[in-house]
């Protein structure tokens, strides 16, 4: 009874290793493997690949040649536009998405290490190679796959849009894994000592049924490995819809990488740099002092009682020059002239009185300053009788003991 409860996994399983086996069969006598070269540089393997996908091996290879006597460097096809690349490029199937993801490419590998090279993901593991590939930006996981098995010796079946028809087609993967792009375990299904060939040989089946789904030799290799499958093959004059990968549903790594957004969003406003070059801050927001400064401050922000205050925090000032006080002269008053210099036999003139300091209506008023100062009158009598040099050194003393102190 325990072993008849459960046996529809065990038998779908079974067909699913027979398909692939009996696919591998019939693409082995119909197309001839591609040996992969395993000896150029790991990046220009990378490049191939970005050229292969959903294309032939041979208009990739004229591509990729061509593009290498295009331009003089990887700097350059670095540098090109998009559209100039795509021009490049054609010839593929799709030369726009080429073209982005050659650039997206290098684009990586030169932000990363300021070089055209990846052969450090060599050094190490294959699982440390993959790891690399894959934080490439923009990187096709076709390009991962065919990279990790050709130049890192990894076991892996490179899947591109004609090879999922292909697998769809035959029946060894169900609609629901057709939408979503997957196809479980179908590495282990595939001996390892085979598997860059069976690679090669499904890359080949793909891109003639994307290319010409109803041809001859499509129909007979359909009808060779599985002929039960003839209900998913489109109407005539009909393409094979694309998949229609079904919406993301919120979990838990979705949360997460929403709420790190988030808080990268909020931590970007909080040390936002003041001045001039900060953006406008909606109004009736003032925000927190930097942390470290001032009392400590519990989550509302409000500080905390009782609490040792901090260091103040650094406040950007307008610089605005202030006004002089009103009670200090903004100038000097002008000092008379020596009494050698002017005409002899003539005084010199009196100095000019200071004018009243206003002062603010709130004090009282200031009295009203006398007209002549006797003190005044004696030191001008004895300057009109001493000699000249000396006229001249007690005026410049009177002055000095008249002005203020500033």
């Amino acid at each position: 009874m325990t072993t008849s409860s459960n046996p529809e996994p065990n038998r779908q399983q079974l067909n699913r290793q027979q398909l692939v086996a009996k696919m591998h069969k019939a693409l082995r006598a119909h197309y001839k493997p591609v040996e992969p070269d395993v000896g150029q540089p790991m990046l220009e393997q990378v490049l191939f690949a970005c050229c292969l996908e959903n294309a032939p091996y041979e208009i990739a290879a004229q591509a990729l040649k061509r593009l290498r006597e295009s331009y003089f460097d990887l700097n350059e096809v670095r540098v090109t536009t998009v559209a100039e690349l795509a021009e490049t490029l054609q010839g593929l199937p799709d030369p726009a998405k080429a073209a982005l993801s050659l650039r997206r490419v290098l684009q990586s590998v030169f932000e990363s290490s300021y070089s055209f090279s990846l052969d450090n993901a060599k050094k190490h593991s294959i699982a440390h190679g993959i790891k690399t590939l894959e934080h490439l930006h923009g990187i096709p996981p076709f390009v991962v796959a065919y990279v990790g098995s050709t130049a890192l010796g990894g076991h892996f079946v490179p899947l591109d849009l004609g090879a999922m028809q292909a697998l769809f087609l035959t029946g060894i993967i169900s609609a629901e894994e057709y939408d979503a792009g997957k196809q479980p375990g179908l590495d282990r299904y595939v001996p390892k000592k085979a598997g860059v060939e069976f690679g090669s040989l499904l890359h080949q089946f793909g891109v003639e049924v994307l290319t010409n789904v109803h041809g001859a030799a499509v129909k007979k290799l359909l009808q060779a490995i599985n002929p039960a499958a003839k209900d998913r093959f489109p109407k005539r004059g009909e393409a094979l819809p694309a998949p229609n990968p079904p919406p993301v549903s919120p979990g838990k790594d979705s949360q997460r990488a929403a709420d790190a957004a988030e808080a990268a969003r909020t931590a970007a406003e909080e040390h936002r740099p003041a001045g001039p070059q900060a953006a406008a801050r909606p109004a009736g927001r003032t925000p927190l002092p930097p942390p470290g400064s001032g009392p400590k401050r519990a989550a509302d922000g409000k500080p905390i009682a009782g609490s040792k205050p901090g260091p103040k925090p650094f406040v950007v000032k307008p610089n605005v020059g202030r006004a002089p006080a009103a009670n200090q002269p903004s100038e000097v008053p002008p000092q008379a002239p020596a009494a050698g210099k002017g005409e002899p036999g003539k005084k010199a003139p009196a100095p000019a009185k200071k004018p009243p300091v206003a002062k603010k209506p709130a004090d009282k008023p200031a009295k009203p300053a006398p007209a002549s100062k006797p003190k005044a009158k004696e030191s001008a009598a004895k300057n009109d009788r001493a000699p000249a040099s000396k006229k001249a050194s007690t005026q410049h003393s009177d002055q000095l003991s008249r002005r203020k102190p500033r």
